[in-house]
């Protein structure tokens, strides 16, 4: 490998800018990837994340524009990025090691101001980095034109396809002039990878420094056994946490956005430094957290797959999957933030029980064993959640019709000790009325002389007359009534009066 970067043939200001940086020896990528890219050859450039891939096309292309001049809305060359934060990296990169060219740049992203991105563009620019959406909005309002552009990159291929930006590069591609040089990195290779290639470069170099989809030597890598509620997930978490040797900061990552903010605020509330960084987030928040995280002043980013491709932060001592990625090679991408620049690093993946399917799709695609973290080594998980709620007792599948579920629950349910059968219910009390006596005592009292009315009261009817007036009725009652013979006497005339005493 070559020993330094002057022999890769690269400009003076260039090579300069480099050793500025503190860096004297190229790697691997970049020892082979340059001199091509100097002859201005298409090239296709596999290598494993974390091996310098930006400053392998970053440095010739600096080289190359030193001779030209940028018209207003016709970049000369074009970066292609799937993501913000890879986008704002790159062109940190060019600053970086552009610091002796007079050559002006463009970051066209979402989340920023169109406004600021058009003044940039109207005075013309020499590199324009860009996300595929927010290049296509420009092109149609009229902003940017690409039938100037001298060199094409494809960063992150692998990753455009994974998020449906085949569409969009083919379109932009469509706009470029057919003489122009492109060159396509990625850490991994598959079918669809080739056929992009075949499409848009014309006999590219292929350079790869290692199997495609590998993890790093220098990552040690362990799997822990979690319980599948979330809230057992987050104690294991916070466990390992405290039990890992050596961890100045660490990437927790998530499949799921919505995940990545309640796991950020479970560790926040657990005395945890921590930030969350997803998608959904807008730029400026994005921004100000990676910052911070970069800085030191956050010790745990909780991400999202947005933060495992490319993002270059050398120092990160832990990478804590949450989640067993779906897709297996996002696990070497994400891993791979780790154990950076010849470091060692530590990688931990939290494997809950329905995640074999994953986990054996991820030993195939890297074609090593992982193994399991020993017991004793990490601290064990918390019994009950410490989110403040208890545990309760797991109660038996049941069937639609109430039975056991299983076969296997119907015996366990016949082998269950049987309850003591419970004591037979006494034998209702009759109701009491009022004065403590009993209906039937109370009947019984009414039909008895009371020595204080000095007769019998009539019980009362409802709906109906009393016995009296209708006796009264069917005789006629012309002796007795005092109303003669027009009817008979009205009930309540014949209710006995209280004797006042």
């Amino acid at each position: 490998m070559t020993d330094d970067f002057s022999s890769l043939g690269l400009s003076t200001k260039v090579t300069d800018a480099v050793t500025s940086a503190g860096y004297t020896t190229p790697t691997e990528i970049q020892a082979q990837a340059i001199p091509h890219l100097l002859q201005k050859k298409d090239l296709i450039g596999i290598a494993q994340t974390g091996t310098g891939k930006t400053a392998s096309f970053v440095l010739p292309m600096l080289t190359l524009l030193e001779n030209g001049r940028a018209r207003a809305r016709m970049p000369r060359t074009l970066i292609l990025e799937p993501t913000r934060e890879l986008a704002a990296q790159v062109s940190e990169n060019f600053e970086k090691y552009g610091k002796n060219h007079r050559l002006t740049m463009a970051l066209i992203i979402g989340g920023v101001s169109f406004e600021d991105q058009n003044k940039k563009l109207d005075r013309g620019v020499d590199v324009l980095i860009a996300t595929p959406g927010r290049l296509l909005d420009q092109i149609d309002r009229g902003k940017i034109m690409l039938n100037g552009v001298e060199i094409l990159v494809i960063d992150e291929a692998d990753r455009m396809l994974d998020m449906g930006f085949i569409d969009d590069i083919e379109k932009i591609c469509s706009r470029l002039p057919p003489r122009r040089q492109t060159m396509l990195f990625s850490a991994t290779m598959d079918a669809q990878i080739e056929r992009l290639t075949k499409k848009f470069l014309k006999d590219p170099v292929h350079v790869q420094v290692s199997r495609a989809a590998s993890t790093a030597d220098t990552i040690d890598q362990k799997l822990v056994k979690v319980g599948s509620k979330p809230e057992d997930k987050r104690a294991s978490l916070r466990d390992l946490i405290r039990a890992s040797d050596g961890l100045t900061n660490a990437i927790i990552f998530c499949n799921r956005k919505r995940e990545v903010a309640t796991l950020a605020k479970s560790l926040e509330r657990h005395g945890f430094s921590a930030g969350a960084l997803h998608g959904d987030m807008d730029q400026k928040s994005r921004t100000e957290t990676l910052d911070a995280f970069k800085n030191n002043r956050l010790t745990l980013l909780v991400a999202s797959d947005v933060a495992a491709r490319g993002l270059d932060i050398p120092a990160v001592s832990h990478v804590f999957n949450f989640d067993v990625p779906v897709h297996a090679e996002d696990y070497v991408h994400r891993i791979g933030r780790t154990g950076r620049a010849g470091r060692l690093g530590v990688a931990y993946t939290l494997v809950a029980p329905a995640d074999g399917k994953h986990l054996d799709a991820i030993l195939k695609l890297i074609q090593k064993p992982i193994d399991y973290l020993e017991s004793g080594k990490a601290a064990p998980a918390a019994a009950a959640s410490a989110e403040g709620s208890e545990e309760r007792p797991a109660r038996p599948a049941r069937s639609r019709r109430g039975g056991p579920r299983t076969r296997a629950d119907a015996e366990a349910a016949a082998a269950a000790p049987v309850p003591a059968a419970e004591p037979a219910l006494e034998k209702p009390k009759p109701a009491r009325t009022r004065t403590g006596k009993t209906r039937a005592e109370a009947e019984a009292e009414a039909q008895s002389p009371s020595p204080e009315r000095g007769q019998q009261r009539p019980p009362r009817s409802r709906g109906r007359q009393r016995p009296e007036a209708e006796a009264a009725e069917s005789e006629g009652n012309d002796s007795n009534s005092p109303f003669g013979n027009d009817g008979p006497i009205p009930a309540f005339l014949l209710r006995p009066t209280r004797a006042v005493s």
